[in-house]
Parts: structure tokens; C-alpha cells; sequence
């Protein structure tokens, strides 16, 4: 029981604990550049400065702003500066003429930045070896804008909205070509995560999939994009892979199994799915002891699919008994049961849904309420699907499936990034006060994951202890 001077001790400690954002706030206070603008500010030297953006003479980003020109003076003076130290001499000096090479003016050039398009003067030297690093050549973007761009489209924006966006807001001119080759650059990274190492063994992985536009020819069609979401030994979750495919058969189901297990997956214990045709065959033959789920929640779903609207609580009341049935004999009596009920005789396409999935759904029965938790739905991927279709739908159809796994890769990260951050603010305060989404799936851990690994290592003895 918690006493008045524990609560006392945590209030005074809480109280006593800067918030972090204070924290970050006092550091960059104390930054050269924050302390240089405060120096000046109290100096009263930006006054006449204030005084006319006060009265809307100067702008401060944009095209023309002050911002942008600031940027242009010191990356100017910076390039001079380079240009001095590759020649050896400073502009004007008195022995410039012994040198053997030396300034030959400027080149104009245009760099899009965070604030706006800034005019550069490049400096020459008459040699034509002067390689400047602060701009290099070549580079029409200064760092911050790509990092952007990316942000912009992970976060659901096409690329025709982000050149209108930062037209309208930094009065910045992209090229769709140009954002695109700019979100294209992570494609690297894609592959890379797409190809990495995975788990020898992982206890349970769960498929799910969002259907996307994509063209294909002269035509868009339809493509399932099935991501799937593997549970290591620690219980915490990670996207495996995101596969795409027009219509679900054996074959793609064995390329996909192919690939976890050239990525290192030996063995896995259960699959938990949506009765993906050709499935089942895959698992099997690539893990020959596998056990594939249907998912419970999808079977109850699909059974509800023709039931009454006024009718669907009583009779999801009725299939309850089926799916928390001590074992296999005991749900066969209940759906049984339900048969021969009046909910049965008057929605007979529900018996037939348990039915047609009794084969894949009963494997769940075996096992006791821990793992059942565990392995009861894929709504751990559905949670992340409900995200990843909110910045999908803005697109009418996606140019080729690299695009979409691009997008859905950095849609996955940006959410990941977004929570982060929101519990890094949180960090610190009372738990009561704590407002910052957990993991949505990548790094998640499986509730109550150590009673339901205790149960795998008693039905899985023999494949478990090996990795233990």
C-alpha cells in the first residue's frame, strides 16, 4: 500500500525533474548561434530589421525573404573563402599575380533549400579545378530539403502535392521528375531491409494484406500487398517482408515462403492468416512442421458477412460457445448446436463458413488461454494496415509494385518515428499524464508473451530447447 510520504516522495520528485523539452530548449539556448542572435537582439542592432517586418516590408522566407538571403550571404562568403584557400592567396591581395592561378568571376546557380530558392554566385578560378564543398557541383538541393521530400511522401502526400506544397510554402520549384528521383533514393535501403537476416526460429508470425491500385501495362489492376509479422524469442514484433501479388495461389505463396527461409528462417511454430489460398500447401512444404491458424477473428467476420444488421449481436452472442470451447470435440458440439438453432436455420451461410474453415480454425483449440491470446487474430497487422491504407488512398494507382513497397516501408517508418517521438516527450512525466502511443508493430512486445512462450515450450519441446 502506497503511504502519504511515498506519494509525497514521487510528487516532489516529479516536480523536481525538468521536463525534457525544457531541457532541450535551455541546450540550444546555450548554442553559439541562439547566443549570438539573443547578443544581437539585445544589442538593439536588429530593431530597424524587426521594425520592417513588423510592417510587412520584408518578408522572411520565401521568394525574396529575409531568410533566404541571410543563407545566400555566408554560403557566398563560405565559397570565397574555399576559393582563397584552393588558390592561397585572399581576393585583393597585393602578390595575387605570382600565384599561377587565380579568380575568373562567378557562375550563377540556384539551390532549393528548407526556407526557399536561394541565388547563388559560384566563384571560378581560371584553371577549372576549383571543386567547392560547401555547394558541391552538381547539387541543386541543400541538406534537409530531401529528408523533407521523404517525410512528405512517407506521410501519404503524392508527388504532384509535394511540388504544389512547397511552391506554395517555400516558393521552392521541384520537377515531378526531381522528387521523384529524390524519394527513389531510398530504394537502396529498401532492398536492404527487404533482404536481411531474419530469426532461425520464430514461435508465431501473422499474414495479413491491403489491396492497392497498381498498373500494370495498359491497364490497372488490383494487387494484394501481404505483409507479413514475425514473434521472436523475446516476444517482440517485426515486419518481415511485404510481397505483392495480383492473385493468391501456391506459387506465390512458395516464393514467399522461399525467401523467409533463404533469409535464415529454419522452422515456425504457427502461422496465423486469413485462409490465403495456396497457403497452408507452401508452410507445409517449407516448414514441414508448421501449424497454420486461421484467424479467429477474420472466420467470425467472414460468418457475419450475410447476418442482419439487427441480427448480428445475438448471433456473434451465439458463436461465442464455438471458439471458447475447451478442445476440438467440445466447439463441434457447439457449432452443431448452432445448427440446428433458429440463428442457424435463418443465416445457414454461417455454419457453412465454420464449415469450410473447421480444418485450419481447430488447431487453436489445442492450446490453452495464454497462447490463445496470442495467436487468436491478426490484428496486430490489421491496427497497421488501418495506417498504411490512410496513406495509400490518396494515391489513384501506383506506377509498378517497387513503388508501393517503397511507400509502405516508409510509411511503416515514419509511423514508427512519429511514436517515438511523442513518447520522448512524454518521457519523464507521471504515468497519468503519459498521452504517447505505444509501438504499433515494429519493436511491440506480445502481451503476456512469457506465460504464452512457457506453453510453446511445452508443445513444442523438441524445436524450442534448441533455441533457448
Amino acid at each position: 500500500m502506497t503511504t502519504e510520504s511515498d506519494e509525497a516522495a514521487v510528487n516532489k520528485t516529479a516536480s523536481e525533474q525538468p521536463s525534457r523539452t525544457a531541457a532541450r530548449r535551455a541546450t540550444r539556448a546555450e548554442m553559439p548561434g541562439s547566443k549570438a542572435a539573443a547578443e544581437l537582439a539585445a544589442s538593439g542592432a536588429l530593431d530597424p530589421l524587426f521594425a520592417q517586418i513588423d510592417a510587412g516590408e520584408i518578408e522572411l522566407t520565401g521568394d525574396g525573404g529575409f531568410i533566404p538571403a541571410l543563407i545566400k550571404t555566408a554560403l557566398e562568403r563560405g565559397l570565397a573563402t574555399e576559393l582563397s584557400d584552393h588558390l592561397g592567396y585572399d581576393k585583393g591581395a597585393a602578390d595575387a599575380a605570382a600565384f599561377p592561378n587565380s579568380r575568373n568571376g562567378t557562375t550563377p546557380k540556384t539551390v532549393a533549400t528548407q526556407v526557399g530558392d536561394v541565388d547563388l554566385a559560384v566563384p571560378r578560378d581560371r584553371a577549372g579545378s576549383f571543386t567547392p564543398r560547401l555547394v558541391p557541383k552538381g547539387s541543386r538541393r541543400l541538406g534537409g530539403l530531401d529528408e523533407m521530400i521523404i517525410s512528405l511522401y512517407a506521410g501519404g502526400m503524392t508527388v504532384r502535392d509535394i511540388a504544389h506544397h512547397l511552391e506554395s510554402t517555400l516558393g521552392t520549384e521541384l520537377s515531378h521528375e526531381t522528387i521523384s528521383n529524390i524519394t527513389d533514393e531510398v530504394a537502396d535501403a529498401v532492398m536492404e531491409w527487404q533482404a536481411r537476416p531474419l530469426d532461425a526460429l520464430y514461435p508465431v508470425i501473422y499474414l495479413d494484406a491491403i489491396v492497392v491500385k497498381v498498373r500494370d501495362g495498359a491497364h490497372v489492376v488490383n494487387k494484394a500487398a501481404h505483409i507479413a509479422v514475425g514473434v521472436d524469442f523475446d516476444g517482440v514484433k517485426h515486419v518481415l517482408g511485404i510481397w505483392l501479388q495480383q492473385t493468391e495461389g501456391a506459387k506465390f505463396w512458395a516464393g514467399v515462403c522461399a525467401d523467409l527461409a533463404n533469409r535464415g528462417i529454419r522452422d515456425v511454430l504457427i502461422v496465423c492468416c486469413d485462409g490465403l489460398t495456396g497457403l497452408p500447401e507452401a508452410i507445409e512444404a517449407t516448414w514441414t512442421q508448421a501449424t497454420v491458424q486461421t484467424c479467429v477473428v477474420h472466420l467470425i467476420r467472414a460468418a457475419m458477412r450475410f447476418v442482419g444488421y439487427g441480427d448480428r449481436k445475438s448471433v456473434a452472442k451465439a458463436l461465442k460457445p464455438i471458439y471458447t470451447a475447451a478442445n476440438a470435440e467440445a466447439a463441434r458440439i457447439e457449432l452443431d448446436a448452432f445448427a440446428d438453432s433458429n440463428w442457424g436455420k435463418k443465416y445457414p451461410h454461417a455454419v457453412a463458413t465454420w464449415e469450410a474453415a473447421w480444418e485450419r480454425f481447430t488447431p487453436f483449440l489445442a492450446f490453452p488461454p495464454e497462447l490463445r491470446r496470442v495467436i487468436y487474430t491478426t490484428n496486430s497487422i490489421e491496427s497497421l494496415n488501418y495506417q498504411l491504407r490512410k496513406v495509400t488512398k490518396n494515391r489513384g494507382h501506383f506506377p509498378n509494385d517497387e513503388a508501393v513497397v517503397k511507400l509502405l516501408w516508409l510509411a511503416i517508418c515514419n509511423i514508427e518515428d512519429k511514436r517515438a517521438r511523442q513518447r520522448d516527450k512524454d518521457r519523464g512525466k507521471p504515468a497519468g499524464e503519459r498521452k504517447a502511443a505505444g509501438r504499433l508493430v515494429e519493436g511491440q512486445v506480445v502481451t503476456n508473451w512469457k506465460q504464452a512462450l512457457a506453453q510453446l515450450a511445452i508443445a513444442y519441446p523438441d524445436r524450442i530447447n534448441p533455441y533457448l
